[in-house]
This record gives C-alpha cells, sequence and structure tokens, in this order.
C-alpha cells in the first residue's frame, strides 16, 4: 500500500466513482494519508459481481451493497458529477457541490441495463428493493428470455435455471460464439455445454426485434417476441444482459479531445489522461487494451494512487502493464467456466475460486467490514 506521504494543505484527491477501482485508490490513499474525496451516485459500493445472483436468491442482495461512509466517513460524498473543469481544477455536482483537486482518478465504470448494472442516483436500500422486486417478478414468471449472451447474459441464464431448474429459460445472443471474446475459444465452448447441461435454451446468431417496445423486468404473460431470423420466442418475462457502454457522462464534454470512440479516455503509461498530467483513469474508463475487469481496476488504481505519490515525491512514474489475464464465468453456484493466462480452468476450481460467494468476502475485507 506504500507509507506516508509528506504532503502540502494544497494535495486534494477526487476519486470519481466507488466501483472496484474507485475502492481501491480510496483505501490505498487512506492508508498513505493522503486528504481525498470519493464521489458516487449510490450510498454504498456494490459489488456488482454478485448482482446477477441477488437477482434470484431472496435477501442475497443486501450482501452486495457495502456502505461507503463506515469505511470513509465525511471523505464519501453522494452525488452526480455533472461537469469539470481541468483549468480550474474543480468538479461540480448536480446539486451544485464543488470540489478543488490537486489530482483527480477517474472511475467512472461503465453503465448498461439493470439488474448486471445498477447506476441510480438512491440509497442502497432502494437499491436492495429494487433487487428483491425483480426476485419477485422471476419467480411469478414461467419462463424468461435472456437478451444478450455475452459473460453477463451466460451469468444470468445459468443463475436463473440453477435457483429455478423447471423454469423455461432461452438465451438469444446475435453471435455463434457465447461469453466474452477474451476468452479461449474452448472456454466459450465450455460456456456454452454448461447452459445446455442446465437446460437452458440457446438461440444463437440472431437478435431480437423490436426490443425498444418490450417491458424488460416486470413479468406479461406469453408475450411473443420475434427474432430477425423469424424465429418467435414466447417468454413471460424479458431481461436484457447487452448494451454495456463506458460511463462518460461526467467528463465528456471537458475531455473531450482525450475520449476514443468508445468514450474511454486516452491514457499514457501512467495512466495520465492525455495532456493532463494530475488526471488519472482507472477500469473500464481507461482505454486499456485488455478485458475490463475488477481484477484490473484495482490494478489501475494501485499505478494511479502510486504515481500520485511519486509525483508528490518526486520520484519517478510506474508504468502499468498487464499480466496473465485470469477470467472466471460463475455459472450458477455450482458450476463455472474460465481461464488463468492460456489455460482452461476445471470446472471444480472455478466454482472454488469464484461461483460459491462471487468474492464477496474479499470486498467485506477491503472495506473493512462485516458481512450481514
Amino acid at each position: 500500500m506504500g507509507g506516508q506521504v509528506s504532503l502540502g494543505d494544497g494535495v486534494h484527491v477526487v476519486v470519481v466513482g466507488g466501483g472496484f477501482g474507485g475502492i481501491a485508490a480510496a483505501q490505498q490513499l487512506k492508508s498513505r494519508g493522503v486528504r481525498f474525496t470519493l464521489i458516487d451516485l449510490t450510498d454504498a459500493f456494490h459489488h456488482n459481481v454478485a448482482a446477477l445472483r441477488a437477482s434470484v436468491r431472496d435477501g442475497f442482495a443486501q450482501k452486495t451493497f457495502i456502505p461507503y461512509a463506515e469505511t470513509f466517513g465525511a471523505s464519501f460524498v453522494q452525488g452526480r458529477v455533472v461537469r469539470l473543469d481541468p483549468d480550474r481544477r474543480s468538479v461540480v455536482l448536480e446539486d451544485g457541490q464543488e470540489f478543488q483537486y490537486s489530482h483527480l482518478i477517474l472511475c467512472t465504470g461503465t453503465d448498461g441495463p439493470f439488474p448486471g448494472k445498477y447506476t441510480s442516483l438512491s440509497s442502497y436500500q432502494t437499491a436492495i428493493q429494487r433487487y428483491q422486486d425483480l426476485l419477485h417478478e422471476i419467480q411469478a414468471a414461467g419462463s424468461v428470455l435472456v437478451v444478450g449472451g455475452g459473460a453477463t447474459g451466460v451469468e444470468m441464464a445459468a443463475e436463473i435455471k440453477t435457483e429455478f431448474p423447471d423454469k423455461k429459460v432461452v438465451l438469444v445472443h446475435s453471435r455463434i460464439p457465447l461469453a466474452d471474446p477474451g476468452l479461449l475459444a474452448r472456454v466459450r465452448q465450455q460456456a456454452k455445454e454448461v447452459l445446455l447441461e442446465k437446460g437452458v435454451e440457446l438461440v444463437l446468431g440472431q437478435r431480437v426485434c423490436d426490443l425498444g417496445s418490450v417491458e424488460m423486468n416486470v413479468t406479461r404473460r406469453d408475450q411473443v417476441l420475434t427474432t430477425d431470423r423469424g424465429t418467435e420466442i414466447r417468454a413471460d418475462l424479458v431481461i436484457c444482459c447487452t448494451g454495456q457502454k463506458v460511463n462518460s457522462a461526467a467528463y465528456a464534454s471537458s475531455l473531450r479531445d482525450c475520449m476514443a470512440d468508445n468514450g474511454s479516455l486516452q491514457v499514457n503509461a501512467h495512466l495520465q489522461v492525455g495532456s493532463h498530467p494530475n488526471i488519472y483513469a482507472v477500469g473500464d474508463c481507461a482505454n486499456t487494451n485488455e478485458p475490463k475487469m475488477a481484477y484490473h481496476a484495482g490494478l489501475h488504481a494501485s499505478v494511479a494512487v502510486s504515481n500520485i505519490a511519486n509525483s508528490l515525491a518526486g520520484k519517478d512514474l510506474c508504468t502499468y502493464s498487464t499480466g496473465n489475464v485470469t477470467m472466471l464465468l460463475a455459472m450458477g453456484v455450482d458450476d463455472g467456466v474460465g481461464q488463468y493466462g492460456g489455460v482452461r480452468l476445471p470446472r471444480c476450481a472455478v466454482v472454488l475460486a469464484k461461483s460459491k460467494d462471487l468474492l464477496l468476502w474479499r470486498s467485506w475485507r477491503e472495506m473493512g467490514q462485516q458481512s450481514p
């Protein structure tokens, strides 16, 4: 974590976004004695690795939200960032609050449909209730259509079928291979085999037509949806697991010249943004050539905080490089697939490493709190 840093009164690091990268950065700043402010939409860290299981297990959502204030105290502020001013070194919230910074760490993550993402300005109790509401909709449905066969869709379909084996679950994906393109081909094939073993029906290489007219996450008996190839699918409930995008709203106007086509921020080897040496991008909003995972966000945070400390101490900045890529898909509590580097992992190893508790213990430990 590093030692204490000798600071002047003007040092204040603002961290925008309290996801995996944000809490890692905040904890490291705290341990180094650096004054910081962490800003997030919700008043609790969301361990969204476990969000899908929170949709299918009663009471589980409570375990996936960890209050910021209990860990960071007055260094946490809830709010929506609407403007950055790199010249004035300020961050402005929707309610008018303004924070001056000496250094800025952007950890804005990705946005996408619920339940895979929860990005509303609200209390975590409101978020927990929303997951409970979706659970009730799933319980009421006889059949569920999951749209999207990336990592989120694959895990969602597996979670529903594991918890409710008697329900009909159909997964539609626009491509033939499932899951993340960063996975080995044989791991992606294994994910398909697990879904089929669980009884999930697969409709691959097809798109659902007129999806915008469908009410998501609400049970409506015997809805009929049609794909672009004319396949008809009947489902009581539709859950969307597509359309994730970089959450660039906080910086789109002020850092547009530094943005890549997908909305992420161009960074150098030190994770500094464009021509702004005091601004760092961490996690999904950093335009690094690697899979977007919580693990990488934590590595980014360590580099950003170390470089802030090094810059204050007049030391050389450290560089970021991706190590061996570990990717694990939890396919219900009892199964999973994944890889370490170029090696496919046994399914039982993925169950032990991730599927059983979805790494919740790690986030509660990181936040210094006890899970309920």
